[in-house]
């Protein structure tokens, strides 16, 4: 099959292309960022999703399926600049997708889309609604997103689009929103509080995201890995120590102390879990994830700390 895949460069993008070479994909991809030592056979076109050079990817590639990696996840770029690559990007692939008669798409969310708090369910189904912009501004984004690629469903019926809402990826590369949190020794943590904390390996989530594309799934489907884990016992497990901070004071420190700097609606997420059930998507696949928890923990314990 030809595979398009957007954001290519990125840690979990990287983990993709392997899986796709693996089992004899042809694989093309789009980036604002270079990636010299791509393997061979696989060609990265610099360009913003959003203009022209994207576009001609796709009238001249012809891809087959589509799995767009390209949001951007960091809260450093403005607010205007996020909406404008996560719902214009996401937009912009979707039109181009029906436009060139693209067969399978896969939208790579996120599971922190349901939002954090106290009197959410444990375990969010897929029949939970996208909430996370109400009590975490920074998401709404990528609910927005999110929910757009959802609309691609009965926008254009002719083409096999799912939605993943795939756990935290965590993994040898350090990138993500979880590899961040954990990059420094210290790991800020809200007094009192100790949530569970889902997460999956990078390579794990690779495997799930081609099994979506060959499955030829339709639908929204959760991604879960091994079994949550409270937040005390991951940052010991990957050899950070947590530092509790009276909540009144958490803003104040994030940034400063060898803190990670982290948007303020994140708070709700360092105190209450988003914990998700992956049993549509197992039952759909027969996916199994290969590494546990420890086994994640462990490898993430020599990632470089800051």
């Amino acid at each position: 099959m030809r595979v398009l895949v957007t954001g290519i460069v990125g840690g979990l993008g990287q983990a993709v292309t392997e899986q796709l070479l693996l089992q004899g994909h042809q694989v093309m991809g789009i980036d604002r960022r270079g990636w010299p030592d791509a393997p061979d056979g696989v060609e990265v076109v610099e360009a913003d999703i959003r203009k022209r050079p994207a576009e001609d990817v796709f009238r001249t590639f012809k891809p087959e399926g589509l799995i767009h990696l390209a949001t951007v996840t960091h809260f450093s770029a403005r607010p205007s600049e996020r909406f404008r690559i996560n719902l214009g990007g996401t937009r912009a692939i979707f039109d181009h997708c029906h436009k060139y008669k693209v067969k399978t798409a896969v939208f790579v969310g996120r599971h922190t889309v349901y939002g954090a708090a106290p009197d959410a369910p444990l375990y969010r189904t897929e029949q939970e609604p996208p909430l996370g912009a109400a009590t975490f501004p920074e998401l709404a984004d990528l609910v927005a997103a999110d929910l757009f690629a959802g609309a691609a469903l009965w926008r254009w019926p002719k083409l096999n689009t799912s939605v993943l809402r795939i756990v935290y990826a965590l993994g040898p590369s350090g990138r993500g929103t979880l590899g961040g949190y954990l990059a420094g020794q210290k790991v800020p943590t809200v007094a009192g509080f100790d949530p569970l904390f889902q997460f999956i390996h990078e390579r794990d989530a690779a495997v799930a995201i081609r099994l979506a594309l060959e499955k030829k799934l339709r639908g929204i489907y959760n991604v879960e890995g091994p079994p949550p884990v409270p937040l005390n016992q991951l940052c010991w497990g990957t050899n950070r120590q947590p530092i509790p901070i009276p909540q009144p004071l958490f803003r104040h420190v994030l940034g400063r102390f060898g803190f990670p700097k982290l948007p303020p609606g994140a708070i709700e997420h360092i105190k209450h879990p988003v914990v998700i059930d992956g049993q549509a998507f197992r039952e759909a696949t027969e996916f199994k994830y290969e590494y546990d928890e420890v086994a994640i923990m462990d490898g993430f314990r020599w990632v470089e700390r800051k």
